[in-house]
């Protein structure tokens, strides 16, 4: 089977002073996952562990570097789902955790599908999940721009017809392994100033993460309209019906822009290791490689 992985930093506007931290953040991310990749690993291990490294990075809205909610605290939410078997495994409203990602992957791993806040962090203790401190989490950035409410601070603004103005700081990763199996990861800081317990599509099964036999998608963008719009579950069902990786990249997003004010993007890796990409924002921060490839290739278009 022909291996692949590609991740995402988030949709939206990346000003030219961060085009290359974003750039460099994906690249280095992808670069992790594929080592595992070529060393026989599953598409599981390696989206978790290449989205592992951007909830590391504090260029990115996820782990250390996400957003503060309406009361300053900060409140991130994770998803990961193994397409050969459809396992999933999500978590929302978590604080104090270092790496949402690893503790879905344990959800995926337990009888659970989707936990989320003190229900979440109790599990992630029993677990043994790494807890950390407000202040590990918390960037500059961040409180600057949550004390100021300036959009300006951000670096994925996205903007619809309707003017408004979030932040898509979601990061993904999707891959195929060598055993064919497909699978996706996604986490976020969700959006500034957001109310406390707002949820968006990142943790929702077909809406902002879907994985099966046929493909495996990651989005990014205004969450409630990923959420009513079904945009995952949407693009994985144009590919089973014979569609491209890029074809339903595509038409998702093509829906989105019909049906929706908010904006954003996703990437796809189809059953044969083909890569898609789709936006209506003006950036999509990604990376991505295959076989055909040296190193990962990193891009903001």
């Amino acid at each position: 089977m022909s291996i692949a992985l590609i991740v995402h930093g988030g949709a939206g506007n990346i000003s030219p002073e961060r085009a290359d931290a974003a750039q460099a953040g994906c690249k280095a991310a992808a670069s992790i996952g594929w080592q595992m990749l070529q060393n026989g690993g599953s598409a599981l291990d390696a989206v978790e562990a290449a989205v592992r490294s951007l909830e590391d990075n504090p260029e990115f809205n996820a782990g250390r570097g996400s957003c503060l909610n309406k009361d300053g605290k900060i409140e991130m939410d994770a998803s990961i789902m193994d397409g050969s078997n459809l396992t999933v495994g999500a978590i929302a409203g978590v604080q104090l955790i270092r790496h949402p990602i690893t503790l879905a992957r344990r959800v995926q791993e337990s009888e659970h599908a989707f936990l989320i806040g003190a229900g979440a962090e109790f599990f992630a203790k029993e677990q043994g999940i790494e807890f950390c401190t407000y202040e590990d989490l918390l960037t500059e950035r961040q409180y600057n721009a949550w004390k100021k409410h300036d959009s300006t601070s951000l670096t994925y603004e996205a903007k619809g017809p309707g003017e408004k103005s979030e932040k898509h700081g979601t990061v993904g990763a999707i891959a195929i392994d060598s055993q064919g199996h497909l699978a996706c990861a996604t986490s976020t800081g969700g959006i500034l100033n957001k109310y406390p317990g707002r949820v968006g599509d990142s943790p929702l099964i077909g809406c902002g993460f879907y994985a099966d036999e046929h493909a495996a998608i990651s989005c990014t963008g205004y969450g409630e309209d990923f959420i009513r719009l079904m945009i995952a579950r949407r693009a994985a069902s144009s590919v089973a019906e014979g569609h491209s990786a890029q074809e339903a990249a595509d038409a998702a997003i093509q829906f989105l822009a019909e049906h929706a004010e908010g904006d954003g993007g996703l990437i796809i890796i189809d059953r044969n290791g083909n890569i898609g990409k789709a936006k209506n924002s003006a950036h999509l921060a990604h990376a991505y490689i295959n076989e055909e490839l040296a190193e990962p290739v990193a891009d903001i278009g």
